[in-house]
């Protein structure tokens, strides 16, 4: 026989919906809570709970210290007591979990303990609505109507509640407590008093969900919904296409005798839905989406600036049921296939017809055709004066509209179309790193500045796609002139040779071929070895003499006031030369000679100039101490407090 905690424990787990262990865990917190009021413990000793989960006994084990006498039971415990626990190891001042189980709580600690329990049962029911319903966002939900509090209606859902704001609602739907109806569920938010819930009855993706439930070849994947235009409440198009062969995709959605299509409509209040076959030509598309009205032709014209247009023909007859009342069916149509439609009568695009025959993108065989023209301008005349038109009249306008109006919209297709070609192509010319780089880095004067941020030019390469693509393009901007565009150019040319003057500098080597790399190689180490042999016969030539001029002592000042920029003698470069391709003698000490062979530079850069460019570097500036009696290197310092003079010399 089950006991009444087992009862109550399930009855809660049924009736909020929550798993075992969750209501368990809660459980545990509450005991614990109604321990700690009962006995006054600190939190910071730690209690645990463990509750059998046959027979629902719970056991309390509390933290406490062994001691040899107890001066306060909540916290300290015998050693006696502790080894009765089952810490048989335990010594004198080990903290140990003891059995603290009582029989019974106070009227405080109880209603401490139903507290706890109910508000993290609370929680646990919040977060587990919340998780149901997050995942199902963008579903149909059943409702029911619970209240009407000013333009909001509140939705029963069952274990919470929905909100129905005032624009999610259908304007001609009258709603009333208790009627039962299906939102889409559009929004999720998570809020401390539980998950609060946005649905919809107007949004487009309902009559999707809807269309996916009664139609099961939409719900297997054989028919795709390509697009949705809906106005929630009168009418709405739908574009389907099948991805089975064999299967009509219109015929599955409406259904035999439209029973499918007649049960949306019901559970829409009697909205009007268009199904519609998708076309991947789009003249087709936008005429089939224009019905019930017949199209004459369709002409598409993509302008990179104004945006994608298609002029539609129709019959004079047909031209007020193409664009449908107050203009419905037309905007739906525009919405359904992203293109913006302009609807024209046949008679009035054959009247501008007839004016734009000069045109030169006009058909030639048309234009000299003038048996042609007067039959249009002899019908156009029957028009005005109001007497019928036959059939063979409608053909004859059709030609004429066909074989100018639409010749001269596929030129402007064609240029619109050259025109984007040539953007890719100047794009691709612009740099990457030219995209991320601002405009003010430019420094251009102000007025420049603002007039080409108020054209969406923001970016270094922004400016330079719009030079890229020509002049007249930066003179098309309002306000910019040829001035402009010179100051625009010195300033990004100034920008650009900064930029490479600050660029470090890459020197390439060529890789040489394989075959040759051996031939090269051998070139190169005869060249060096010609040169240290030409090198030492000079060196041998003029060491005697050097070495004279270091024994003698020379007038310094000679050696001072030498200027630096005059080229460095022959000996120096000698000098260089013996010091690397033999070992010199070690030489004595305070010896200006040794001094030029310490500035001279690395004998790699000299055999290897024609690779790398070779560095100035400065020597320093010698000279003779009379004081010391020596040679010296001329060294300036700055003074500082503990000395009044400036160190002019520094020994070498």
């Amino acid at each position: 026989m089950k006991s009444e905690f087992l009862l109550a424990f399930n009855e809660i787990c049924e009736s909020r919906g929550l798993p075992k262990e969750e209501v368990i865990d809660a459980l545990k917190t509450a005991l614990v809570s109604a321990y700690r009021r009962d006995n006054q413990v600190s939190n910071l000793q730690n209690i645990v709970v463990e509750i059998d989960p046959r027979t629902g006994d719970p056991t309390i084990l509390a933290e406490k210290e062994i001691v040899d006498s107890v001066l306060d039971r909540r916290t300290e415990v015998t050693m006696e007591e502790a080894r009765r626990n089952g810490h048989i190891n335990a010594e004198y001042g080990d903290v140990v979990m003891i059995d603290s189980t009582t029989a019974g709580f106070g009227r405080i600690a109880a209603q401490t303990a139903k507290q706890v329990l109910l508000q993290r049962v609370r929680e646990a029911e919040r977060e587990q609505l919340y998780e149901d319903f997050s995942g199902r966002e963008g579903e149909l939900v059943n409702g029911t109507v619970q209240s009407i509090s000013g333009q909001n209606l509140t939705i029963g859902l069952g274990r919470t509640e929905a909100i129905l704001p005032k624009s999610q609602q259908v304007p001609r739907e009258r709603y009333r407590p208790h009627d039962k109806i299906r939102v889409y569920v559009l929004e999720v938010r998570r809020t401390n008093r539980g998950p609060q819930i946005f649905v919809s009855r107007n949004h487009r993706n309902l009559l999707r969900r809807l269309l996916e439930l009664e139609v099961p070849e939409i719900y297997n994947g054989q028919v795709e919904i390509k697009s949705i235009a809906r106005e929630a409440g009168q009418r709405s198009k739908v574009a389907v296409q099948a991805l089975q062969p064999g299967v009509d995709p219109v015929g599955a959605c409406v259904g035999m005798r439209g029973v499918r299509i007649q049960s949306i409509v019901r559970e829409l209040n009697d909205e009007k839905i268009d199904v519609i076959e998708w076309d991947s030509d789009q003249r087709i598309f936008i005429a089939k989406a224009l019905s019930p009205a017949r199209v004459s032709h369709v002409f598409l014209d993509d302008d990179p600036q104004e945006g994608k247009t298609a002029v539609v023909i129709v019959p004079d007859d047909q031209l007020s049921l193409a664009i449908g009342r107050e203009g419905q069916n037309a905007r739906l149509a525009a919405k359904l296939t992203g293109w913006r439609i302009d609807i024209k009568s046949l008679t009035e695009a054959a009247a501008e017809s007839l004016q734009n025959l000069d045109h030169p993108a006009v058909d030639k065989h048309l234009r000299a055709n003038p048996e042609l023209i007067e039959k249009a301008h002899l019908v156009l005349a029957k028009k005005e004066a109001g007497r019928p038109i036959t059939s063979e009249d409608f053909h004859v306008l059709d030609r004429i509209v066909g074989g100018v109006e639409g010749r001269i919209i596929a030129e402007r297709a064609a240029e619109h179309e050259d025109w984007r070609k040539k953007r890719a192509a100047a794009r691709r010319a612009v740099p990457d790193n030219a995209w991320q780089v601002p405009l003010d880095a430019l420094d251009l004067p102000g007025r420049i500045h603002n007039l080409l941020l108020d054209n969406q030019v923001e970016t270094v390469g922004d400016l330079l796609l719009v030079l890229e693509m020509g002049d007249h393009v930066f003179l098309s901007f309002k306000g910019l002139g040829d001035a402009a565009l010179e100051t625009t150019k010195d300033h990004l040319a100034r920008y650009e040779k900064s930029k490479t003057a600050a660029a470090p500098v890459v020197v390439e080597t060529a890789v040489p071929e394989p075959a040759a790399e051996a031939e090269a190689e051998a070139e190169a180490v005869i060249a060096v070895e010609a040169e240290t042999e030409a090198a030492a016969e000079i060196v041998e030539s003029v060491a005697e003499p050097m070495e004279t001029a270091v024994e003698v002592e020379a007038e310094p000042v000679a050696v001072v006031e030498a200027p630096a920029e005059e080229p460095k003698p022959v000996i120096e470069d000698l000098s260089h030369s013996l010091v690397k391709t033999a070992p010199a003698p070690e030489p004595k000490k305070k010896q200006p000679a040794i001094q030029i062979a310490r500035t001279a530079p690395p004998l790699e850069e000299v055999v290897d100039d024609k690779k790398k460019s070779k560095k100035v570097r400065k020597g320093k500036e010698l000279i003779f101490d009379e004081d010391a009696g020596e040679v010296v290197t001329k060294r300036k310092r700055k003074g500082s407090r503990s000395r009044d003079e400036w160190d002019e010399f520094e020994d070498f």
